[in-house]
């Protein structure tokens, strides 16, 4: 439990660095933080990694901020760095954690994402479920470039109702944890059980692992029902504008 802060940080770089690079977007790894640059449109995704940024590295987190073009959004599981002085809000989540155990079997069809125009459907669905406005309007493998297909230890889930497209989410596997990310559902679809089938079938594929992801408000409840416990507040950062 202690160590779950640590875990999602890794998993969490892991998750925009092979995004980042399928994007073809600028990676910064350091010590304490690894930072994605994806432009106007994408923004910049901010990783911290350890709890203690030295000077240099929080003034180098610094500039790259101040110099980014489009939105910033920086991830601190640890709740240790203050990025005040850049003028940027802050909000916490929980950051939880699911032992391995037994999974159900999901109410709804789930895939295993192989096909481009199925990631293309979770991409879809993500940016609708989460109103993702600087992806609009929609260009095709922007968010979710077709080079994620076959990533190592990132798999993209859809769940399906009535044969369409519902809800959507990443897994991503990495130093024997998994966590769970963009976990979204269409909002024709919403309060149809969609975001639990979605969970359950991603999870069914990591159940021998303990697993983590950062709850919003909404989604809590429905993590907790699947055997998450909170583990530790993750402090988020965005850019004011």
């Amino acid at each position: 439990m202690a160590d779950a802060p640590k875990r999602q940080a890794r998993n969490s770089a892991t998750l925009w660095i092979a995004t980042g690079r399928s994007r073809g977007h600028e990676v910064v790894r350091r010590r304490g933080f690894v930072a994605v640059d994806g432009g106007e449109r994408a923004g910049m995704r901010v990783l911290i990694q350890e709890s203690d940024l030295d000077p240099g590295e929080l003034a180098e987190l610094s500039e790259l901020v101040r110099r980014a073009v489009g939105p910033v959004n920086a991830e601190d599981p640890f709740s240790s760095t203050d990025l005040n002085h850049l003028g940027m809000r802050s909000w916490q989540m929980p950051v939880m954690l699911r032992l391995p155990g037994p999974v159900g079997e999901p109410a709804l069809g789930v895939i295993r994402v192989e096909r481009p125009e199925d990631l293309q459907e979770a991409e879809r669905i993500v940016i609708e479920g989460f109103e993702l406005a600087g992806f609009e309007p929609y260009r095709p493998g922007e968010l979710f470039p077709t080079a994620l297909i076959g990533q190592p230890g990132v798999d993209v889930f859809v769940a399906l109702h009535d044969g369409v497209a519902a809800g959507a989410c990443v897994s991503v596997v990495d130093d024997g944890i998994g966590s769970h990310y963009w976990v979204g559902t269409s909002p024709a679809f919403r309060s149809r059980g969609v975001g639990r089938a979605v969970m359950l079938g991603a999870l069914a594929h990591v159940a021998d692992l303990p697993v983590t992801l950062t709850a919003s408000k909404l989604g809590r409840p429905l993590y907790e029902s699947l055997g998450y416990t909170v583990a530790a507040p993750s402090t988020w950062w965005a850019s004011a504008s």
